[in-house]
């Protein structure tokens, strides 16, 4: 789980001209700038596109785990993605089971 608001984890393939489909997709959603079309960076933050691309990706994952491994795709991986690039990368692990 990511553990802030503008921060997501997901899973995906980890191909890199997919990562960088993404990135080009958030930003056509939830542009950064301008910065004055958003309400919330009234209060003087310059974020609210993070926030938003966040709430697309969403904040955590649930993976299953067979015989001590994760159960992905042969070219999934789990990635951490930071829409605002100022915080330190931090994410929640748990496991739920016996």
């Amino acid at each position: 789980m990511a553990t802030h608001p503008t921060v997501s984890v997901f899973i995906n393939d980890a191909e890199d001209g997919l990562l960088a489909d993404y990135e080009a997709w958030l930003e056509k959603l939830a542009p950064h700038a301008p910065t004055s079309h958003y309400r919330h960076n009234l209060t003087g933050e310059d974020n609210t596109d993070a926030h938003l691309k966040r709430q697309i990706m969403g904040r955590e994952v649930v993976v299953a785990i067979t015989k001590g491994k994760l159960d992905f795709g042969p070219r999934e991986q789990i990635f951490y993605g930071e829409f605002d690039g100022r915080r330190r990368k931090r994410a929640l692990v748990k496991i739920i089971g016996e």
